[in-house]
């Protein structure tokens, strides 16, 4: 049995479960109480050394420790429903959305929070190591967020999926980059017709409200 060390209100481990949802996959979960910093303490420690979740204890034995490991595992040894494409076009298409949902939108959030947030005070950056806070980084990460809505509006014009006519890894990215933007205040609105159309058929699906 597949093991997923988690943190329910956390967006990262949330992404893993949403994985795991839409491959119809059954694992147990064992909670991380990231609030209490149990992430750093000495038992979680010997699990993932990088002190994050979600973590992921695959059937063979071995600990994933990030999402993209995750990603890779559960799409090899679960192929039946593909989450990162078929074709060689479309899996390159997908890895490229994904990594932009993953890098202008929930890096963008990251840079707010840890950057603003008095309760992450140095811990700008997760891990075991810490770091100061530096506020200019969320008034950054605030823009890129805000530009990133605009850019996810413009490509779901006219699209179902964020990638490749496909419901995909990508689409799991950017689902939860729009609904924990709101912990800094973002959100789509009227402004961003396309992308609160595409979040509403997302909430249809198995597991995805």
């Amino acid at each position: 049995m597949i093991t997923l060390y988690d943190c329910a209100t956390a967006p990262s481990p949330r992404r893993a479960r949403l994985l795991l949802a839409a491959k119809g996959i059954t694992y147990e979960t064992v909670e991380i109480d990231l609030r209490s910093g149990e992430q750093l303490g000495e038992a979680f420690r010997q699990i993932n050394p990088q002190c994050t979740v979600p973590a992921l204890r695959t059937e063979e034995g071995p600990v994933l420790t990030d999402n993209a490991s995750i990603a890779a595992y559960l799409e090899a040894r679960y192929p039946e429903i593909p989450m990162m494409g078929k074709t060689p076009a479309d899996k390159a298409e997908i890895a490229s959305w994904h990594w932009r949902c993953e890098f202008e939108g929930l890096m963008s959030i990251a840079e707010v929070l840890r950057n603003t947030s008095p309760a992450m005070a140095n811990r700008a950056l997760p891990g075991p190591v810490d770091y100061a806070q530096i506020p200019q980084l969320g008034e950054r990460g605030l823009a890129r967020l805000k530009q990133f809505m605009v850019t996810l509006n413009a490509r779901l014009e006219n699209r179902d999926f964020v990638a490749a006519d496909q419901f995909s890894l990508a689409d799991i990215t950017a689902l939860v980059a729009v609904d924990f933007a709101r912990i800094v205040k973002v959100k789509p609105d009227e402004h961003h017709p396309h992308v609160v159309r595409w979040r509403a058929a997302m909430a249809e699906r198995p597991g995805m409200s």
